[in-house]
């Protein structure tokens, strides 16, 4: 048996914006002593700083470090959000909503999508979104938290963030720097590796400085400067499922309180994003760069703003995939030097999250098991693939033919660990959940059917639980239920307000 090599006693971090200062505060708070965290920056380098939703497990970081919520929303220019909505993607003029939470409580062991399909059979016209709290409260502008008491409808709900992501890596700096991370000024541009062993040992900034550490983590965006330009190591490409290659962004004016809620609009050669915060709305346009141009883009992004645009158009180039190897040797890759995929679903402040979480869990000492770094590297690639499927979902399912990017995604061929849900779904109805699924069976249910995948078959025990008449006054009830619990909310905006009333 190898004996331990000794604790890491210094990690460097290589690269800001919300990656590096969001691996920087949890490593603080997770290392209080005995591990000096220095993160290296440069200013002359920006921020992809597109990332301004989130999905619920971002509150579990926030908790996780002690931030106060009232303090966060504060910073950041904050708002909350229910979901997501999803306009076009089916067809031109239809749109649902993916919830955060669930569909209803089951009254019995079926779930509440089969009550729905056996009381839509039965001539109930009530739309499937309406069997969830979030969107009862999201289309009406409200929001308040869940409720405790899981007997009633309130507490079915789940909720996130909108919030300015430059905002919060400076939130985050502070939040780090007081807890004892030294920050350091200057550009990366070569590092140097151990004769004897491979790992990094050195990272060389632009004006001659060298800093060294025992682990370092790459959050140096795209380009990878330590896993992929230092290790190679290597970049599996999903542009086959996800197409779209480029994306513009423009922050806008406020035309009213902000939605609780993020929307997704499918266009021509991609969609477009709407992202409704306290001082502004983010807009953005995800794109196939063989379909438009950037200018064309940018003007149809710009034509479709709610508000008086407030900066010049940032145009971003990506490829999605993710790195073969998330960590190798002493080097963990964290952010957008871990790969990219498109933000439909708001996962990339997540896959950050989940980076971090993994590196803590798993954290090494300088001996760097081979093992460790094996399960890290298998996780995050299961994690990365079984977003990447339900991102692809959404592409598949399209009923669209009006242009070239719709009808090759509606004729593509999905993995096959895709296909076989598409497929067992649309037998009975039925989910196959799938180890580290980051997206629940709620959640797939909102895209199959709202992209009308709609089941062929029952869930079998449907048959000896209740009649299609049960099923009607079931699914009549809690809709009747969903409304009255919603209308009962305050405002979003007026929540807001109490919240950032609140002193720390």
């Amino acid at each position: 048996m190898t004996a331990p090599a000794g604790p890491i006693t210094s990690i460097l971090i290589v690269g800001g914006g919300t990656a590096g200062w969001m691996t920087a505060a949890a490593l603080a708070r997770a290392l209080p002593r005995h591990c000096a965290i220095t993160l290296v920056e440069s200013e002359e380098i920006g921020t992809v700083g597109v990332g301004e939703a989130t999905i619920p497990p971002i509150r579990l970081f926030n908790q996780t470090l002690g931030i106060d919520e009232a303090e966060f929303l504060r910073e950041t220019g904050g708002t909350f959000k229910l979901g997501i909505e999803l306009v076009d993607w089916g067809r031109v003029g239809h749109r649902y909503f993916h919830p955060f939470g669930t569909h209803g409580k089951p009254f019995d062991l079926v779930a509440v999508h089969q009550h729905w399909l056996a009381a839509r059979a039965d001539g109930c016209g009530i739309a499937f979104d309406d069997l969830a709290m979030a969107w009862g409260a999201a289309q009406r502008g409200r929001f308040a938290m869940p409720m405790t008491d899981p007997r009633h409808v309130g507490s079915t709900f789940d909720y996130a963030y909108h919030f300015d992501a430059g905002r919060y890596a400076a939130f985050l700096r502070r939040y780090a720097e007081q807890r004892g991370v030294t920050r350091v000024e200057g550009k990366a541009v070569d590092v140097a590796r151990d004769g004897e062993t491979g790992l990094l040992s050195t990272v060389t900034l632009a004006d001659g400085r060298t800093l060294a550490a025992d682990l370092f983590v790459d959050c140096s965006g795209f380009r990878g400067l330590l896993i992929e330009g230092a290790l190679a190591a290597g970049y599996e490409t999903w542009t086959q499922w996800l197409p779209c290659d480029r994306a513009v962004a423009v922050p806008c004016a406020s035309v009213g309180p902000p939605a609780p809620y993020t929307r997704s609009t499918a266009d021509a050669a991609g969609w477009r994003w709407r992202i409704p915060l306290q001082h502004r709305t983010g807009n953005g346009y995800v794109y196939r760069s063989s379909d438009v141009s950037d200018d064309e883009a940018a003007a149809t992004l710009l034509a479709k703003l709610d508000g008086e645009p407030l900066a010049e158009p940032r145009f971003l180039r990506f490829t999605t995939g993710r790195r073969r190897s998330f960590w190798t040797g002493n080097v963990v890759a964290i952010g957008l030097s871990s790969g990219f995929m498109e933000p439909l679903e708001s996962t990339s402040i997540h896959l950050i999250q989940t980076g971090i979480a993994k590196l803590i869990a798993l954290f090494p000492d300088r001996g760097f098991d081979p093992a460790l770094i094996a399960e890290y590297n298998r996780i995050a690639t299961t994690e990365f693939e079984r977003i990447r499927d339900f991102l692809i979902l959404h592409y598949k399912l399209t009923e669209r033919r009006d242009t070239p990017l719709w009808r090759e995604c509606a004729a593509m061929a999905v993995p096959e660990t895709l296909q076989f849900k598409i497929d067992h779904f649309r037998r009975s109805g039925r989910h196959v959940p799938r180890e580290l699924d980051l997206f629940g069976e709620a959640s797939w249910t909102a895209v199959h059917l709202g992209q009308s995948n709609l089941p062929e078959g029952r869930d079998p025990l449907l048959g000896y639980a209740q009649d299609a008449a049960a099923s009607r006054v079931f699914v009549e009830r809690l809709a009747g239920a969903i409304q009255t619990a919603a209308e009962s909310m305050p405002a979003h905006d007026q929540y807001i307000a109490h919240v950032l009333s609140r002193q720390h």
